[in-house]
């Protein structure tokens, strides 16, 4: 069902075969986890702050808040992160066990998972000046639970809209606005064009984001023009 694959930049990760995508870009995972969502939702100069939360829907592996730690606590080491992370399916994360990538904060989520058997609905890790609260469910659900105004970014990463088009409908978007600091980046791989249409129902205002791995540009959402 879950099967293991190398990306071309000669990273690990997997397909998942009933849905018939990969939980990241086979142009390469962890350039995608920088490029897409580390670097546009501006990680380096939110590390600056001091504080910085982010919320890493249909999480996974993992790869895309290591990356974002990664690149926080090289830009400020006493940076305070939060990470809050929501996935549905309980076997990709235990998953994070079996692969290396070149990202040092991913032994943090090995380390949350190494020992728990993912049958509690919430974990909370904590370590040093890192706290990463995992949540398993569904997204659209689980999200409701969060706080108004509290993530400084947003990495929304479901499978794809053609899919999971129940991941990408205006109610789940409308959430994602009201979890939102006023000046957060939200950032996700498509610019399908219902995309983008239910995050404007939504209240958000889009751009393009950059253009890795595919022809078409990634998708930034903000609070404001």
């Amino acid at each position: 069902m879950i099967k293991k694959i190398l990306t071309a930049d000669n990273t690990e990760t997997f397909l998942n075969e009933e849905v018939g995508e990969s939980y990241h870009s086979q142009t390469g995972a962890v350039e995608e986890a920088l490029k897409k969502y580390a670097i546009p939702c501006k990680i380096k100069e939110l590390a600056k702050t001091g504080n910085i939360k982010i919320l890493d829907v249909c999480s996974g592996l993992g790869y895309n808040s290591a990356m974002a730690i990664d690149v926080a606590l090289e830009e400020n080491l006493n940076c305070e992160i939060e990470v809050v992370a929501l996935e549905f399916d309980p076997v990709i994360v235990k998953k994070v066990l079996e692969v290396n990538p070149p990202i040092k904060s991913i032994e943090l989520y090995k380390e949350m998972v190494k020992d728990n058997d993912l049958k509690s609905r919430k974990i909370n890790f904590n370590k040093n000046n890192i706290k990463i609260n995992l949540i398993i469910g569904d997204a659209r659900e689980t999200c409701k639970e969060l706080p108004d105004n509290y993530f400084d970014a947003i990495f929304f990463d479901p499978f794809s809209p053609k899919t999971s088009p129940e991941m990408w409908q205006v109610p789940f978007f409308s959430e994602m606005s009201r979890v939102m600091k006023n000046s957060a980046i939200l950032a996700t791989f498509s610019c399908a064009r219902i995309v983008r249409e239910n995050i404007s129902k939504a209240g958000l205002f889009y751009d393009d984001g950059p253009i890795i791995g595919r022809r078409g540009p990634g998708t930034v959402a903000t609070k404001w023009v």
